[in-house]
């Protein structure tokens, strides 16, 4: 490919996106960009998936495990991070591989990010503070007098995306709905990448899903959330919401039994990858969606000197490395 081409990978969790990702950086010395909201966070690498130190090791690896879970960190600040990440990448004359399953990162890769600035800590603490105090439906009305558009887009139990809409109007006197119509531009316009998008067998998929969590349990997840939990961080950061973290932090707290909470996981983790689906199906029209078996086949035609070679899946597709003692 040309030096100003990349390649993107992406798919619901536990499709094998990390295992073609790495073998590709292999085959063609290339780097591993992380496009997964929660992999950013050093805190959870087993709950999240993340690649192991010895994945990490074979191949350069950028924005994984690099944000603190106390940081709001946002998908504006991951394509901050992501376009010094492209520069250095293309400076080395290497194929930089995006691979992740967040579908708003690869939206804003491709397509741009409204200009949101910076929200002064001290407003998102007043919000916060407001959101504790009143409840979600106090400052869901409020949305509604205020930003009338936001309002009716947002569930009005969305505590989070609630809370933002609202620190954006404190912030700016302006709506998010304003702000996303002047738009930062794609930093990878059309004609500088190939996507695709992973889509296994649903039923294999939730269950793949299934045994891995429980594999994560096994693998030092459980002792990851204790420690999170020990910190006291607010419940609205996203590192405290990623899938399986509020169940297992009610389990350290004694509310529920561990068998309990790791139900609640699977099914969030289930219901995640349905949503991913739509969102990528609905929002990111340029990926080229394909079986994980066929996907190597398709990078044959893209990359120059790739051979397809025995399947990565007969190897380590990314779900037997957590059945392995934690690193």
């Amino acid at each position: 490919m040309e030096d100003d081409k990349a390649v993107l990978i992406a798919g619901p969790t536990a499709s094998g996106k990390s295992a073609l990702a790495l073998e590709l950086a292999e085959k063609t010395g290339g780097v591993v960009i992380n496009a997964d909201s929660m992999q950013v966070y050093r805190d959870l690498r087993v709950l999240t998936a993340r690649p192991t130190l010895d994945e990490e090791a074979r191949v350069p690896h950028r924005l994984y495990g690099h944000v603190d879970a106390a940081v709001n960190f946002s998908a504006g600040s991951w394509l901050a991070d992501a376009a010094r990440a492209l520069e250095e990448i293309r400076g080395q004359k290497r194929l930089p591989i995006f691979a992740g399953g967040s579908g708003l990162y690869f939206k804003a890769l491709t397509s741009g990010l409204s200009a949101v600035p910076p929200i002064p800590a001290e407003i998102r603490d007043d919000v916060r503070a407001r959101l504790d105090r009143d409840g979600v439906e106090a400052l869901h009305a409020e949305l509604a007098r205020r930003d009338p558009a936001s309002a009716e887009r947002l569930k009005p139990r969305d505590r989070s995306r609630i809370a933002r809409a609202l620190e954006v109007i404190e912030a700016t006197s302006r709506s998010l709905t304003d702000w996303h119509r002047d738009g930062l531009p794609p930093l990878l316009p059309p004609t500088q990448f190939r996507a695709v998008f992973l889509e296994p067998d649903r039923d294999q998929l939730y269950a793949r899903i299934d045994a891995r969590f429980d594999a994560m349990l096994q693998a030092g997840a459980l002792e990851e959330v204790a420690a999170l939990a020990a910190r006291q961080l607010d419940p609205l950061l996203p590192a405290m919401k990623a899938h399986g973290v509020p169940a297992l932090i009610r389990h350290v707290k004694g509310a529920i039994s561990l068998e309990e909470a790791a139900e609640i996981g699977r099914a969030d983790t289930r219901h995640y990858a349905k949503r991913q689906f739509t969102w990528f199906r609905h929002q990111l029209s340029e990926f080229e969606w394909m079986r994980p078996e066929a996907a190597r086949a398709w990078l044959a035609t893209v990359i120059p000197g790739w051979s397809e070679g025995p399947d990565p899946e007969s190897r380590d597709s990314g779900f037997a490395r957590f059945t392995r003692a934690p690193e």
